[in-house]
């Protein structure tokens, strides 16, 4: 087929690609609506693409419709349709807050309409940046999806509200209002989790993540038991990925608070955590595992849980110096701690016999953080009289630990 040539003016400046929805904005440029909407929102640049000068802020808010141009655009697709160039269709109008403001109005007024307005929300919010941005200026976060969560008496549109609130990426200070609902919204959350299917669990671990980043001490001090039950339960289950990143953040968020790393550890986390351990190589996943267990290893019960596990040592140890520089010094902490406040015969012996003290032995030489040497250093010293003998450890490398 015969190559067309496109119009340069028809092309946006941003992305050389053919305008479908041409706006122009205070510079005098004009751009695809959607590229310059990532321009503005997404990347938050407040400059023009082409001339560098500042942006005025109503661009920010109204962005004014080439007219003319998408009319000249679709012409020549007409003309061009031979050539397999397709039409491009008229733009809707861009959503506005008071159209927002006007739709969540009428859901409350007439509750049947509310399925449909969540619906209808759902697909503004997949639409761009912008829209989402109207959304959350209309008030929907706190003052219409949050108390459909919180009812809680129709699973649907539950689902459809935390979808929205999932596209949404809600602010700070809306996270820190839903928090501080008396614990109404985390405990619908909680319940969600308990009740509902893999999708909304998803999204409810994902909100309770984001939640409690912003939350206060003693909101995080006070995390229920059964919210570490059920997030362990998310990671064991495997719902998706990013559930399971969204699960392993909230729980390195709650575990340095009052008693939650030995309520993690009655949720069985540790042995949760090792399994995933054993499945995985992925280097962020690794990095985040090895962090959780790290801060359950700072407690008793947590290093006894990773020593019943029959390979938890083992994979800890694997997992040094074959993923990351953040997850080789994660793994020797928790050898570290294992070293210092659990070290009997027996865990000394194992140690040994699953390759710990030769993994130590190599930290040593190879290139890695200062720390992490020092830390390994620190351990076979602790030790020496017992390992010392050792057939997997050089004789050049004795005088690295000998007391």
């Amino acid at each position: 087929m015969e190559e067309v040539e496109v119009p340069s003016h028809f092309l946006c400046p941003i992305s050389l690609q053919l305008m479908r929805d041409p706006v122009t904005v205070s510079t005098g440029i004009t751009y695809d609506r959607e590229s310059i909407e990532t321009w503005l929102f997404s990347r938050k640049n407040t400059a023009c693409p082409v001339t560098k000068q500042p942006l005025s802020a109503t661009d920010h808010h109204h962005l004014t419709p080439n007219h003319n141009l998408r009319r000249l655009i679709q012409s020549w697709c007409v003309l061009n349709a031979s050539y397999g160039v397709e039409r491009i269709p008229t733009p809707k109008p861009p959503v506005e807050t008071a159209h927002v403001v006007k739709l969540i109005n009428d859901a409350r007024r007439y509750p049947n309409t509310q399925q449909k307005c969540l619906k209808r929300l759902k697909s503004i919010a997949a639409s761009n940046e912008r829209n989402r941005k109207h959304i959350g200026a209309a008030g929907a976060v706190v003052g219409f999806l949050a108390p459909i969560i919180i009812k809680g008496d129709d699973w649907s549109n539950v689902t459809e509200a935390l979808f929205v609130l999932q596209q949404l990426e809600a602010s700070n200070s809306e996270l820190k209002a839903l928090i501080n609902q008396n614990d109404e919204f985390v405990n619908s959350l909680l319940h969600v989790l308990q009740r509902g299917h893999a999708e909304s669990r998803a999204f409810a671990v994902t909100l309770l993540r984001n939640l409690y980043s912003v939350a206060d001490p003693n909101q995080l001090t006070t995390a229920k038991l059964e919210l570490f039950a059920e997030v362990v339960k998310v990671l064991r289950d495997q719902i998706s990925h990013p559930a399971s990143k969204a699960a392993l953040k909230l729980l390195i968020e709650l575990n340095p608070w009052g008693r939650n790393r030995i309520k993690a550890v009655e949720a069985g986390a540790v042995t949760v955590l090792v399994e995933l351990l054993l499945e995985t190589w992925e280097r962020r996943s690794c990095e985040l595992i090895l962090n959780a267990l790290d801060q359950l290893c700072g407690c008793a019960e947590g290093r006894a849980e990773l020593l019943q596990h029959g390979g938890g040592l083992a994979i800890v140890s694997k997992k040094i110096l074959r993923v990351s520089n953040a997850a080789s010094d994660r793994g020797v902490r928790i050898l570290g701690s294992v070293a210092k406040y659990s070290a009997n015969s027996r865990v000394l012996g194992e140690m040994m016999e699953v390759g710990v003290v030769t993994k130590l032995c190599l930290v040593l030489q190879v290139d890695c953080s200062l720390k992490t040497k020092e830390r390994a250093k620190e351990i076979l010293r602790l030790h020496s009289r017992t390992w010392k003998k050792s057939p997997c450890i050089p004789a050049h490398l004795l005088y690295s630990y000998q007391s």
